[in-house]
């Protein structure tokens, strides 16, 4: 397969190959050479490695990158014979050649002849940086002989990577439907079991057949052997007799191919996972330079430590973690880093360190972004939160150091007062948050002062299985996703309390709230006769609930199919999957189900009691729906419209807000912009697109008081516009009566 995919790529596409993965080496050895000019080992890797490029040039006449190459080549066999001494502008001139390797062999113009201006700058720097060296250092004549031999070692052309490491090249696509395949085939293999347990209950009412055969040859007595009717009774039994020999030899045949299928595609479908992963250092890698350069560029001094290289990681993740690591990077280096001034008064090195570190914790995957600055500052976060109105001046000293960190991911929040091209617009840590949220993850921060701050993604380890709970609801199987679950329990019904007329029971030091998954599922009542409940308790702290199910089935690693798009987000549900008898499964997304179990408690459908008067309230007063993820603007709300008759549900956010209004009837949508997974706009703008909800006026309330705001609102589709800023009892109140009229009538 591997000659076939390579017999397709011209030289030159081998020699872009090549060069991306020698100008790895020569980056991540010009930074060890940064730090230690004269290690023999980093000076001998760096060095073959522009030989070999300087070589794969010339092969292809790829002149510009041949002499780029050879200069890189000198300099380096100058430093490694001890005839100049590598300095900072010698590794800055080295790594721009690095850069202009990559822009001679791309496609004209820029590429080829059309890099030579830029070729011309490289030589110019190199050699300024070589004559400033000459006259400025002075090295010891003894060092150079040492490093001859390794030198001239070095000059050995590097070794085949022919055999069984060879790499083969294929696309991700493909390598998902590998993986599917294998998982089907897995799946296939296992169906194998039930149907041989059926023959083998087969086997067994055959042998009683034969018994009562046998019984019915001794009922009978002493036979005439010239009877037909005994000849007849004679040949049965010996016919069943061999029959049953007949079905033990299939049966064992089978329960052979059983296994050896079973363990094939156990096998095949586990050699296809590990090929989905790569080592987290072949994506994080090029951060060493990115981290160097920004912090030169900023007047510090920076270097990046990568911790677990090796750890494995899906494909899929490691490209998704791209973006978000280079953000928490940036502002490692630029918010969280002290210049060399400072942590020098700081009795700190000059040099500051962000360590990278990725490593597999209970089937998850961590990964730390830890920088030794200055930390955050919380004082100014907590400034920062009062003067963006997002909490108000009597609450604001109540926020803890955890709370008040929390708000560094909220979207636009910056704690810097001026934009720049590195940092400033406040986008970053929110970018991060919602990668993580993507694929079921998890963010954390700490900071110390005057140590540094640390921030924790933890991942699951690959997208296309995931570890589950199967438990079974209303007769049908639901997987629970291990990584959203806090620990499962058989509660006794004598446990349960009722706390402000909600079911609740004692978990450790607190209190959690009881729901039932037949209630958020919309799967009829739960059984009431069960003297123990089966519990999943999801989430963490105070949005931590305990799901009551049937029962557990027990615990499954899935390979995650996604819904049909034509379904779009279906509320609760993540993806499916199949058993290992072929049925289907739903995957619960927990946070969904969290969101919902949220909105019905907070809205009191979980009081049993209440129903029946609730469902005569419904007919006579007209529903509201407030879509915020804020909990105070959402609670505030619905008091006020609560306490003027409205029946009010919520919603989380904007797809949780869509989810309700097409599930229920509402007389008016109330929602605010800035949320996440579905902002208002969007909402907005998907129910007036809708033929059945098109003529639900919807009113939006939101920070946002610009024209152009309210203008791309109004715009959208919304029939109101209010600002938080004018916000107050009155105004929701006569907003909501011009729109829609009284509570009742």
């Amino acid at each position: 397969m591997s000659g076939e995919d390579l017999s397709q790529f011209s030289m030159l596409d081998l020699f872009r190959a090549e060069l991306d993965a020698q100008s790895q080496a020569l980056t991540a050895g010009l930074l060890a050479l940064e730090r230690d000019p004269v290690a023999p080992d980093h000076l001998e890797s760096c060095m073959r490695a522009a030989h070999s490029l300087k070589g794969a040039a010339r092969i292809i006449d790829l002149d510009p990158a041949v002499r780029v190459a050879h200069a890189m080549e000198e300099c380096l066999v100058a430093a490694q014979h001890g005839r100049l001494g590598l300095t900072r502008d010698h590794i800055d001139a080295l790594l721009k050649g690095v850069d202009v390797l990559g822009v001679a062999a791309s496609e004209p113009p820029a590429g080829g002849a059309g890099a030579e201006p830029q070729i011309a700058l490289f030589l110019q720097a190199l050699e300024q940086a070589s004559n400033r060296g000459a006259a400025a250092d002075a090295r010891p004549s003894s060092e150079p002989q040492e490093q001859m031999a390794p030198a001239l070692s070095a000059l050995e052309p590097p070794q085949s990577a022919a055999g069984a490491d060879r790499m083969v090249r294929i696309t991700a696509q493909a390598m998902t439907r590998l993986l599917g395949l294998a998982g089907e085939s897995l799946m296939e293999a296992r169906r194998l079991r039930p149907f041989a347990d059926r023959l083998v209950r087969q086997k067994r009412r055959h042998r009683d057949l034969a018994k009562a055969v046998d019984g019915l040859r001794a009922a009978l007595g002493p036979i005439d052997p010239d009877d037909r009717a005994a000849r007849a009774l004679a040949e049965v039994q010996d016919k069943l007799a061999q029959s049953e020999d007949f079905f033990i030899e299939r049966l064992a045949e089978l329960d052979s191919i059983d296994r050896r299928a079973t363990d094939l595609a156990n096998r095949l479908y586990t050699e296809t996972l590990s090929s989905r992963m790569r080592p987290f250092e072949d994506g994080v890698r090029h951060f060493s330079r990115a981290v160097r350069d920004l912090a030169r560029s900023l007047g510090k001094e920076a270097r990046l430590e990568i911790v677990g290289g090796g750890a494995g990681i899906d494909r899929d993740i490691l490209d998704q973690l791209d973006a978000p690591l280079g953000h928490l990077l940036r502002n490692a280096v630029d918010h969280g880093l002290e210049t060399p001034e400072e942590r020098v008064a700081a009795g700190k090195p000059r040099e500051g360190v962000i360590r990278l570190e990725a490593r597999h914790h209970a089937g998850l995957l961590q990964v730390i972004v830890a920088d030794d600055g200055q930390g955050v500052d919380v004082e100014r976060v907590r400034a920062a939160v009062l003067a963006n109105g997002l909490v108000t001046e009597e609450t604001v000293g109540d926020l803890g150091e955890a709370e008040l960190l929390e708000f560094l991911f909220l979207p636009g929040f910056s704690m810097k007062t001026t934009v720049s091209d590195v940092s400033g617009r406040g986008v970053g840590l929110d970018a991060v948050q919602s990668m993580v949220k993507q694929v079921r993850g998890l963010t954390t921060v700490s900071s110390t002062p005057g140590e540094g701050a640390q921030f924790q993604l933890q991942l699951p380890l690959t997208l296309s299985v995931i570890r589950t709970l199967l438990v079974e609801i209303a007769d049908e199987p639901y997987a629970l996703p291990l990584a959203g679950i806090t620990r499962t329990l058989k509660l006794p019904r004598a446990d349960i309390e009722l706390l402000e007329g909600r079911p609740h029971f004692r978990f450790g030091e607190r209190q959690v709230g009881l729901i039932t998954a037949h209630e958020i599922l919309g799967r009829g009542d739960a059984r009431p006769d069960a003297a123990e409940l089966s519990v999943v308790v999801l989430g963490d702290g105070e949005t931590s609930y305990g799901l009551i199910v049937d029962r557990f089935l027990g615990e499954r690693e899935l390979v995650v199919r996604p819904l049909d798009p034509r379904l779009a987000k279906v509320k609760d549900i993540s993806a499916a999957a199949l058993i290992e008898d072929g049925s289907p499964v739903l995957i619960i997304d927990v946070d969904d189900l969290l969101r919902s179990a949220e909105k019905i408690a907070s809205s009191g459908r979980l009081r049993t009691l209440q129903r029946a008067s609730a469902a005569a309230d419904r007919a006579r007063r007209k529903r509201v729906l407030v879509v915020d993820d804020s909990l105070t603007v959402r609670e505030l709300e619905r008091k006020i419209l609560d306490h003027h008759g409205y029946e009010v549900e919520v919603a989380v956010d904007g797809m949780d807000g869509w989810n309700v209004v097409r599930s229920e009837p509402f007389d008016l949508v109330v929602t605010d912009i800035d949320m996440p997974r579905m902002d208002g706009i969007e909402l907005v703008t998907l129910i007036k697109r809708d033929a059945r909800l098109r003529s639900v006026p919807v009113m939006i309330v939101s920070y946002k008081d610009r024209e152009e705001d309210r203008r791309r609102g109004l715009d959208a589709g919304a029939d109101y516009y209010l600002t938080k800023g004018s916000f107050h009892d009155d105004t929701l109140i006569h907003a909501v009566v011009d729109l829609v009229g009284p509570a009742s009538g």
